[in-house]
C-alpha cells in the first residue's frame, strides 16, 4: 500500500510561540488524501498569452453538517481543520498539487504569494514557510533563490496578486518564468455567530507563466471602495460585520460593478462565457449576483462548491474556479470575481487552451474532495475546539 507525504505542525512551543512543522507526516493512499506521482517535466510549448500553468486545492477530510437548513444560507456542510492543520499547512499541500499538476520542477518559481486573513504568526510570513518546504527557486545554502509575500485583503488576499503574477512572469527583469499565487485560511467566526454556520477551511494554489498554460488570462478590472462591512481590529481574535449591511452595499454592489467593468473592457456579453465563478460567502450570494448580472443558473451552478466545504475566505473564488477548470474543455472562457470586504472585487476572464486536457490526470479535483466517501464527521463541540487549536 502506498504512503502519501502530508505537511503539518508537530509541535507549538508555548512559552516562544513558535510553531514547528514536517513533511514527514504520512497518510495511506486508502484514506481520504490521494496521491499523484510527482514527474517534473522540461517546460516546452510558449503560449502568446501568460496565465495559469497548473493548480492545486486542499481541503481538509473533516466535516460539520449544518443539521438546520434555516441556517447557513444554503450551505450543508462546511470542512474543519485537524489541530495539526493551520493555514500555512493548507497552503503546503494546495501548492505541492499545483507543482504535480503542473508537473513542474520547483526551482522554475522565482515567487510565491500566500494571501489569508488567519496566518499562523502576525509576524512571520508563511510565504517562507512554503518556499522553504516545496523547495521553490535555486537551492543555495539553507535557503532558495525565490522571493516570498504574504498578502491581505479579506477574502481577495490572493487573486488580486493573480494579475501582478502575470506581469511579473512577462517582465525581463525577473529571472524566473513561474510565479505561485496561494489563497489559504481556516477561517475564523466568533462562536454561535451567524458566520459560524458558513466558515470552511482549506486551499488554492495556482501557478502562472507562459509555458504550457492551461487558461490564459486575457482580461482584469479591479473595483474598490472604502466600505467597512467586516473587519478585525488589531489584538482582537474573531472579526466583526456589518450584518445585513454585507449584502447590498458591499458585496453585491462590488461584485456586479467588477462584472459590468469587465465585460466593458473586454467587449463580451453573459453569453459570450461558459462558466461564472463568484466568491462565495454561501451559496445565495454568489447565485444572486450571477443572476443579476444576466448570467443563468447553467452558467453558475458547477462553480458553487461552497455548499459542501463552506466558505474558505482567500481560497473561496479561487477554489470555485478550479471546479470549473475541472470540467472545462478547450475554447471555455471563464469568468471568475472575487470579493474582499473592506472592499473590493477582482474579475478576471480567462480561455482555456487545449493543454488542460493533457494535464488533467494529474489533478486531484475539488468534485473528489468535497465528495470524498472517506471524509469524516465531528460534532459542533469537536469543532469549536479544532478549531481555536489551528486557529490564530
Amino acid at each position: 500500500m502506498e504512503v502519501v507525504p502530508r505537511f503539518r505542525r508537530i509541535y507549538v512551543d508555548g512559552e516562544s510561540g513558535l510553531i514547528y512543522y514536517s513533511s514527514l507526516v504520512f497518510s495511506f493512499t486508502d484514506d481520504y488524501y490521494e496521491a499523484k506521482d510527482y514527474k517534473p517535466l522540461k517546460p516546452s510549448e510558449k503560449s502568446e498569452r501568460p496565465g495559469i500553468v497548473g493548480y492545486g486545492i486542499y481541503i481538509p477530510k473533516f466535516r460539520i453538517k449544518n443539521e438546520d437548513p434555516s441556517v447557513g444560507a444554503g450551505i450543508l456542510e462546511r470542512a474543519v481543520p485537524f489541530p495539526d492543520e493551520d493555514a500555512a499547512t493548507f497552503a503546503v499541500e494546495a501548492g505541492r498539487r499545483a507543482l504535480i499538476h503542473a508537473a513542474l520542477d520547483g526551482r522554475y518559481i522565482k515567487k510565491c504569494y500566500v494571501g489569508s486573513e488567519s496566518t499562523p504568526y502576525a509576524v512571520k510570513p508563511s510565504a517562507s514557510t512554503v518556499i522553504q518546504a516545496l523547495k521553490l527557486g535555486e537551492p543555495y545554502e539553507d535557503g532558495f533563490f525565490s522571493g516570498g509575500l504574504d498578502t491581505q485583503f479579506a477574502c481577495k488576499a490572493a487573486t488580486d496578486l493573480f494579475i501582478d503574477a502575470v506581469a511579473l512572469v512577462g517582465s525581463p527583469i525577473f529571472r524566473g518564468e513561474y510565479v505561485m499565487v496561494i489563497g489559504a485560511d481556516n477561517s475564523q467566526a466568533a462562536p454561535g455567530d451567524p458566520l459560524d454556520y458558513t466558515v470552511g477551511a482549506g486551499a488554492a494554489a495556482y501557478i502562472f507563466g507562459k509555458r504550457d498554460v492551461i487558461a490564459t488570462l486575457d482580461y482584469y478590472v479591479s473595483y474598490t471602495s472604502d466600505t467597512p462591512d467586516f473587519y478585525r481590529r488589531e489584538g482582537e481574535k474573531y472579526p466583526r460585520h456589518g450584518g445585513r449591511f454585507t449584502g447590498e452595499p458591499a458585496y453585491f454592489k462590488h461584485i456586479v460593478s467588477a462584472i459590468k467593468g469587465v465585460l466593458k473592457e473586454s467587449g463580451l456579453t453573459p453569453g459570450d462565457i461558459s462558466y461564472i465563478a463568484l466568491h462565495s460567502p454561501n451559496v445565495k450570494f454568489p447565485v444572486k449576483a450571477a443572476l443579476d448580472a444576466g448570467f443563468s443558473m447553467d452558467q453558475i451552478k458547477p462553480s458553487l462548491v461552497v455548499q459542501y466545504m463552506g466558505n474558505l475566505y482567500s481560497g473561496s473564488s479561487p477554489t470555485a474556479l478550479a471546479a470549473l477548470l475541472d470540467i472545462a474543455e478547450p475554447g471555455c472562457r471563464i469568468l471568475m470575481v472575487s470579493y474582499g470586504s473592506g472592499a473590493g472585487s477582482d474579475a478576471y476572464i480567462f480561455t482555456v487552451t487545449e493543454k488542460i486536457e493533457e494535464k488533467r490526470e494529474r489533478s486531484v479535483p475539488v468534485l473528489s474532495q468535497i465528495k470524498n466517501p472517506k471524509r469524516q464527521y465531528v460534532d459542533y463541540s469537536t469543532y469549536r475546539k479544532w478549531k481555536e487549536s489551528s486557529g490564530l
